[in-house]
């Protein structure tokens, strides 16, 4: 809820108020020639002088909540109703044990993979407010995470819980593809959208990785593929006698077949070394994928004016019936 006043320049009329207060406190209170004060000394109250400013004070503070209440307070929202489906996109992320791989860092810190490919697909999914985003994760199997929605909480909520090997240690690239294109088949938004992420060679499912995309891109789904991992061994943490020791191995990250998949799918291949690499490649895959959202805006009001109005009715009440009674002026 925000709070704002409809008519605010009818504010500038309590600068004329405030004039009317100090030149009626300035101004000497009404008085009457008379021979000698002395006796009328007598019947003045200390108080008087005080008591006469009352119906000065209650004037003024009706004044100036009558000029609030005329400059319209209200409380107000504002609810959006999308008229355009915008962009539809699967998020198909590796979850395998090579995603373990100690090779990204995150303000200074070798952080893992999966680590790194968390804060940046939580971050695209940020910014991408008005799309419909999906969820696959694959291993050695690929299931559905999240069907495509637009509630981010969910999202973001589902991409903090992925961990390594939560669906296997190998990589079932073919089967990835073809789980995320069966989230899009049946969607109708004006672009449709397929982002796959992965560090290995499709090891694992019953479809290769060519023949998913085949399928995929004759529904009319475009494929980005990202290939995650240095060009060297990377760093592992393993168990020893020992304790924990860094080892260095290498990772089969098969480029050519991700190629291969994003000529297929009209999109494009990237590689990712690193963690600015990567969170680039997202903002570029953000900027292709953008549709016009057309939105229509709907404003609810609370008029709040009455909250001023009725104490400053009731405060002109008592200063007329003040002004009748206690505090009459005899002429």
């Amino acid at each position: 809820m925000i709070f704002r006043f409809a008519y605010p320049v009818l504010l500038f009329m309590l600068v004329v108020v405030a004039g009317w207060v100090a030149v009626s406190l300035w101004r000497k209170p009404s008085s009457i020639t008379y021979s000698t004060a002395s006796g009328l000394a007598q019947l003045a109250g200390s108080g008087n002088h005080f008591l006469g400013r009352v119906p000065m004070v209650l004037r003024a503070v009706c004044l100036v909540l009558l000029i609030l209440a005329a400059s319209r307070p209200q409380f107000y929202n504002v609810s959006r109703d999308i008229l355009s489906p915008g962009v539809d996109i699967v998020l198909c992320l590796d979850t395998s044990g090579s995603m373990q791989a100690l090779d990204f860092q995150l303000d200074g810190e070798p952080v893992s993979r999966l680590t790194a490919v968390k804060k940046v697909v939580s971050d695209f999914i940020e910014k991408r407010e008005m799309d419909r985003i999906g969820l696959v994760v694959f291993g050695a199997e690929a299931f559905t995470q999240s069907p495509l929605t637009m509630d981010k909480g969910l999202l973001l909520g589902l991409v903090k819980k992925m961990e390594i090997g939560m669906a296997g240690d190998r990589t079932a690239i073919g089967s990835a593809i073809a789980i995320g294109g069966k989230r899009l088949k049946d969607l109708k938004a004006k672009s449709r959208t397929l982002i796959l992420l992965t560090d290995g060679r499709n090891n694992a499912g019953n479809i290769t990785p060519e023949q998913a995309a085949d399928a995929v891109r004759a529904l009319g789904i475009k494929i980005y593929a990202i290939g995650v991992g240095g060009k060297g061994p990377a760093p592992f943490k393993v168990k020893t006698l020992f304790g924990t020791r860094i080892v260095h191995q290498r990772v089969d990250l098969d480029e050519k077949t991700l190629m291969s998949v994003a000529n297929i799918g009209q999109g494009k291949y990237f590689r990712a070394a690193d963690s600015d690499r990567l969170s680039e490649i997202y903002n570029i895959i953000d900027q292709q994928e953008k549709t016009e959202i057309k939105v229509k805006e709907f404003f609810h009001f609370r008029e709040l004016y009455y909250y001023f109005l009725i104490p400053a009715l009731i405060l002109l009440g008592l200063e007329i019936f003040l002004r009748a009674t206690i505090l009459r002026v005899i002429p």
